[in-house]
């Protein structure tokens, strides 16, 4: 459903409001090194949600990225539209071109109403489910869980 850049945006956020606090900044290496992501494409991916100031970014040798709202204020939703965009929660979910094109006049595809309702379900979850939740419940998990 997410894409795979997504889910590495995701990843990244969590990294950062566990490791950085509010004015803390972590470089790029290491946040690449925790995560397993690819030095080039994780600063691609860190860029794009600094431009939206989820994240602030800052140059030089003791440079990094840090956190440019609390983790409370993150909502998955945020993250999701700068990555990937709203798509997943308006289009097809089969690709049909009826679907797009004729849904109000009654030709859309054969599982759009069954699909309607998981997808405004997404939506409210990603709306609702911030960085600082998901941080929370992973307390509750131990060591198990590994970003």
């Amino acid at each position: 459903m997410l894409s795979n850049t997504c889910k590495y945006a995701i990843r990244a956020v969590i990294y950062l409001a566990q490791n950085g606090g509010d004015k803390k900044k972590i470089g790029i290496k290491q946040i690449s090194k925790e995560l397993d992501i690819p030095t080039p494409f994780l600063g691609k991916i860190l860029q794009s949600l600094a431009k939206q100031k989820l994240l602030t970014s800052t140059k030089g040798p003791h440079g990094g990225f840090g956190m440019g709202k609390t983790a409370d204020e993150i909502a998955l939703i945020d993250i999701v539209e700068v990555i990937d965009g709203r798509d997943v929660f308006t289009n097809c979910l089969i690709g049909m071109q009826s679907c797009k094109q004729n849904d109000t006049e009654g030709y859309a595809c054969p599982v759009h109403e069954q699909y309607s309702s998981i997808r405004q379900q997404l939506f409210e979850f990603f709306s609702g489910q911030t960085i600082g939740k998901i941080i929370d419940n992973m307390k509750d998990k131990g060591d198990y869980i590994k970003l």
